[in-house]
């Protein structure tokens, strides 16, 4: 399965807030065994959100979705979903029953609106304020503050996809080579993903603050076995074309 990540907001792509959601969900998903696939940030714009999400909802992976779960008028992720999926928004009774015990007799119709999502939603609970986010199918909505979003996104993963967590072993090694283009390697690189289908190959270039030393980190990922035997033969292919490897940047 592909997991996935939609950041939703004009503060983000405004620059008035810096996403932290991004390094969290690779973190959260890293400590699992697992991988994001992609990653979209979006506007506040109805039409695009829908899009998108009919997009993703017709791919079968697991989403995770940022923001635009309130209230508010810039908040569309709610009713853009229920139109992605072709079913109303309807209040859902564990949601409600949370916003009722956080407010009781305050439990205003717009607060209560927080608890209306797709027909057919489940709700995600949300430890810091009891205003429930929502899955729907493989997709799970959460709000775009970090703290509330961080302990919703770690249960939903615990709960939903715990049968994953590890369940392909991965590795990944790398080594520095000083002196080389990458287009001196990139033959190597095609033959060691070549000899060892599933392997995947990677180059990751840098150069000195004065622009002329130059330092490849080159390296593979996939199965521990096949990650030992690329990586002794790629040691020993880099030796023989006589550029400098060490196993750290410095």
């Amino acid at each position: 399965m592909n997991f996935a990540a939609l950041i939703i907001g004009d503060e983000i792509l405004l620059g008035k807030r810096q996403d932290k959601h991004f390094p969290f969900v690779i973190e959260a998903l890293a400590r699992r065994g697992l991988r994001l696939a992609y990653c979209e940030y979006l506007a506040d714009d109805p039409a695009r959100i829908t899009a998108v999400l009919r997009r993703t909802f017709a791919s079968g992976d697991a989403v995770f979705s940022f923001g635009g779960i309130g209230a508010t008028p810039d908040d569309h992720t709610r009713a853009c979903a229920a139109a992605a999926a072709g079913v109303p928004l309807v209040l859902h009774p564990d949601a409600e029953r949370e916003i009722r015990g956080r407010f009781a007799a305050d439990a205003t119709p717009n607060r209560l609106a927080m608890g209306e999502f797709p027909a057919g939603a489940q709700i995600i609970p949300n430890p810091v304020n009891r205003i429930a986010g929502f899955s729907f199918g493989e997709h799970h909505f959460v709000p775009g503050f970090p703290q509330m979003a961080r302990p919703m996104i770690e249960w939903v993963l615990d709960t939903r996809y715990a049968h994953l967590a590890h369940a392909l072993p991965r590795a990944e090694s790398s080594v520095y080579v000083f002196g080389a283009g990458e287009s001196q390697l990139t033959d190597l690189m095609y033959a060691l993903e070549a000899r060892y289908p599933g392997l995947k190959v990677f180059s990751l270039p840098s150069m000195g603050e004065d622009g002329t030393r130059r330092r490849i980190e080159l390296g593979v990922r996939g199965d521990p076995a096949t990650v030992e035997q690329a990586m002794v033969e790629m040691r020993a292919e880099i030796a023989r074309r006589g550029f400098p490897v060490r196993e750290t940047p410095g």
